[in-house]
This record gives C-alpha cells, structure tokens and sequence, in this order.
C-alpha cells in the first residue's frame, strides 16, 4: 500500500536530484503511472515512479523522450533514504522494474541524470546498469542540465 507521505517526505530530503512534489502532483503521477516500485513500508525506504509513452505527463525530461522515441518507459524518479543507501534497493526496484518492462513487451527504459548540479552517483549507477547516453539538455526554467540515458533490451 502507497504510503503517501513517506513518499512525499522522501521526496522533500532529495529535491536537488529530483524536484520538488506536492501532493496533487503525486496523486497524478501515481494515476498515470506505468509502474510503482516500493521499498519499505509504503515506499518509505525507497520508491521509483515511472510511466510508458502514452502517459498524460508534461515534464519537460518525458516530452523529449516522446520526441526521440515511438516507444519507451520513462523512470521519471527513483529515490532512496540516505539512511537505506547501499542496500541494493535501487538495484532492486530497477530489476523490478526491468521484468514488468519486458513482461509488458517494452525494449526501452529511458531517464535522466544531472549534470548540472552533478549526480555522480547516479551517474555510476546508471552506467553500472548498462544505460548510455541519448542525448542532453539545458533546463534553463529549473537551472539544471540533464543527461537522458537509455537501456535497450535486445529482442
């Protein structure tokens, strides 16, 4: 069971890397989501929201993927407690994540990482999992630049 405000105090302590949620936000983001992942009670340890191409959403990180691709998963937020990292709970809501993808026929799972402000953990992360780079943008509105990763599942 979603345990709203885990999620949305989780959130709050890591809005650098992502940004900021309030609670009509998540609501939404939860209705349109093509899969929640969560760790902990309610997603209180960890939590991963992510959403297929044909989501209602107009982040401005999705609608790029829209352009660039016909199909995709979008993990628009993947968070962990600072007090949970290390525990492999990422990892383990991606390999979640992962199965449903390929068990829904997807090839594709896309994201986005800082680069300005830098994610190097993400960034190793990321890379660990097998993502690459498909492209990059600057987020003027939200003073942030971003690097958009992909992983394609082979056929």
């Amino acid at each position: 069971m979603v345990d709203e405000d885990a999620i949305l105090a989780l959130n709050a302590a890591h809005e650098v890397e992502t940004s900021p949620l309030e609670r009509s936000q998540l609501r939404s983001m939860l209705a349109e989501a093509f899969h929640l992942g969560l760790k902990g009670r309610g997603g209180s340890e960890a939590f991963l929201i992510a959403f297929d191409q044909n989501a209602n959403y107009d982040s401005p990180n999705f609608l790029w993927f829209q352009r660039h691709f016909e199909t995709f998963v979008y993990v628009d937020r993947v968070i962990v407690a600072r007090d949970q990292q290390g525990r492999g709970l990422a990892r383990g809501l991606y390999e979640d994540l992962f199965t449903r993808v390929l068990a829904a026929g997807h090839h594709r799972v896309v994201c986005e990482v800082n680069e300005v402000p830098p994610n190097p953990g993400s960034d190793f992360f990321h890379r660990a999992l097998g993502f690459e780079v498909a492209g990059r943008a600057e987020l003027a509105d939200r003073g942030k630049v971003v690097r958009y990763l992909i992983k394609t599942f082979k056929d």
